[in-house]
């Protein structure tokens, strides 16, 4: 498979240069939320149909949220099906993280199912990826298969044995660390433990080896400041429900302290 090289200034491009990038899940399948996130700044959102209730319409409203806020509107996909990747690629996602990448040969079934030429991404120039039948049918094969980014979300331990395999397939442009999933497997006692971070290393060299960008999803500073010092560039940072639930109990904790009897 021939990758064509990205557009000048897309995601794709600026996360293989390596751009400090910041984003953010999006669990609630609503709009607003990518909406306000797109006008706060945030380089993209990573809309989560695996951990979150939406199902095919409600994505295709927060993508075509995404594209009005000006933001890379990215999709974790609840399955690797070549389906399911084309479902969310013909509603215009800018790309997906796809969950449980644990072997070279997976890698290599989710990068073809992603892409036209050499791959195995069904063609239709209906969607709103093809601009609605606007445009021409391989002037549109090549738009879509320059633009579109593959992650590769590493969480389980036996993808630990084929890291370097996996980084090197062409067609995933970059490996998302999941040290959520990584920390579970392991049985560690929690996400920096040591077995945790010997399998950062180990995913961050292998991205490195093959001239691959790493994501990860991070809770705050201290957790991206380590995880840049290890090679990583793009950051998840909590939720819409987490900032929700962060800036509530902030409120929570502050005025209603005012209604508590003085000392």
């Amino acid at each position: 498979m021939t990758i064509p090289p990205a557009p000048d200034g897309s995601f794709r491009a600026r996360l293989a240069a390596g751009q400090h990038l910041v984003g953010t899940f999006v669990k609630t399948p609503t709009m607003h939320a990518t909406e306000i996130l797109g006008a706060l700044g945030f380089d993209f959102v990573v809309i989560d149909e695996e951990h979150a209730p939406f199902d095919r319409a409600a994505i295709d409203v927060a993508l075509l949220a995404a594209k009005a806020a000006g933001l890379a509107g990215l999709v974790r996909v609840a399955s690797s099906a070549p389906s399911s990747l084309l479902s969310v690629l013909d509603m215009g996602a800018t790309g997906m993280l796809v969950p449980h990448v644990s072997s070279a040969a997976m890698a290599r079934e989710v990068a073809a199912a992603c892409r036209y030429r050499g791959g195995r991404r069904g063609y239709s120039g209906s969607p709103r990826s093809a601009g609605y039948g606007a445009g021409k049918m391989w002037s549109t094969i090549d738009a879509c298969d320059a633009a579109v980014t593959v992650i590769a979300q590493i969480e389980d331990p036996e993808a630990l044995d084929e890291i370097d395999a996996i980084a090197a397939v062409e067609g995933i442009d970059a490996l998302f660390i999941g040290r959520g999933d990584l920390t579970c497997a392991m049985g560690a006692a929690k996400n920096d433990a040591p077995e945790v971070r010997d399998a950062v290393d180990r995913i961050a060299a292998a991205a490195k080896a093959a001239g691959k960008p790493v994501a990860v999803f991070v809770g705050g500073l201290p957790e991206a400041t380590w995880l840049k010092e290890r090679g990583a560039s793009a950051f998840v940072v909590s939720s819409d429900q987490g900032f929700l639930r962060n800036a509530a109990a902030k409120a929570l904790a502050e005025i209603g302290g005012l209604g508590k009897p003085a000392a």
